[in-house]
């Protein structure tokens, strides 16, 4: 039952991040933490203070720090760039993709405070668009981890993954569900919930919104299928066909544009092979604005009500 999927206790997924790259740098001495003046924001005291010739602080100077990890990687280092998503992406788009995916340097692309949950700070710092500027880059992994158990072990896992990756995760306390010291494999989906009528497929915060929907769908009556598609890409396309296989109607639901998403990932795995009715939930070509997290979501549709919504409207059209 959906209904049996709790929560162990609220935690910022950037949390999880800061434990995961302590663990990592005590498990190899080549991992390096560079950041753009956000080593607060980003939760690397510990680090810090226990590796700290192992820290750069680079500054206000985003650029710098992408190419600076890519030239450590030429010495065997491996550099882990943090700073907000909107900075790790936007910002620094032609150096990421000259200095780092160009060359498939192993940079490990870290970035806080993502989507609408940012809060507070607005349009300007809530980015939408980069899970679909990342994964245009050739040979850029990217990851979306749901919880702080996930992003820890996702941040210990991509140092012995060997190339570019882009970390995303968030800022706000969120339900965090999944096992503790869980292991991280990329690229393989993870299914949280077995169903027949209906696949809800989502990343990052909204996988747990999705549990929540899921359990009022399962209330309804209907068999709900939950997967975390944690690795945007390589997006595991076996485990999609073979729920949609089962499912046959989908729905999507990323804290991200609609344009360029985990969704049209999930519709041209659809397109190519098992055409079904999917039903995007994600913000619509629009920017953010500041407000609370938990609002902000619900004005722009990223909230339970809407998957159901979402859902129900796949379910209809599988029907027709």
């Amino acid at each position: 039952m959906v209904k049996d999927i709790q929560p162990l206790n609220e935690k910022e997924t950037r949390a999880g991040f800061g434990e995961g790259i302590l663990e990592a740098g005590r498990n190899n001495p080549n991992v390096v933490a560079l950041t753009a003046d956000l080593l607060g924001s980003m939760k690397l005291n510990a680090f810090i203070k226990e590796f700290p010739d192992r820290f750069v602080q680079v500054g206000i100077a985003e650029a710098n720090m992408i190419g600076i990890a890519a030239g450590m990687t030429i010495g065997g280092k491996i550099p882990y760039t943090t700073t907000f998503a909107n900075f790790s992406t936007g910002r620094v788009y032609d150096q990421i993709r000259q200095s780092v995916a160009y060359s498939g340097k192993n940079v490990k692309i870290c970035a806080s405070h993502a989507g609408l949950t940012l809060g507070e700070d607005g349009a300007t710092h809530q980015i939408l668009e980069d899970i679909g500027m990342m994964k245009m880059l050739p040979g850029m992994t990217v990851i979306v981890p749901c919880d702080f158990n996930q992003t820890k072990a996702a941040t210990i896992a991509i140092a012995d993954y060997e190339g570019p990756v882009y970390l995303r995760f968030g800022r706000p306390k969120w339900p965090n569900f999944t096992p503790e010291n869980q292991k991280f494999e990329v690229g393989k989906a993870q299914v949280l919930h077995e169903g027949t009528d209906i696949t809800l497929f989502a990343c990052g915060h909204m996988v747990w919104l999705s549990i929540e929907a899921g359990k009022i769908l399962e209330e309804k009556g209907y068999s709900v299928e939950i997967i975390n598609i944690h690795t945007i890409k390589p997006l595991d396309e076996e485990a999609v066909l073979k729920s949609i296989t089962k499912t046959r109607c989908a729905v999507t639901a990323e804290e991200h544009n609609v344009l360029g998403g985990l969704g049209d990932s999930i519709a041209q795995v659809a397109a190519r092979h098992l055409p079904i009715p999917i039903e995007y939930v994600g913000t619509n070509d629009t920017f953010g604005e500041s407000g609370k997290p938990v609002e902000l979501l619900k004005k722009y549709g990223l909230d339970k009500e809407h998957i159901v919504a979402a859902a129900e409207k796949a379910l209809a059209r599988k029907q027709k």
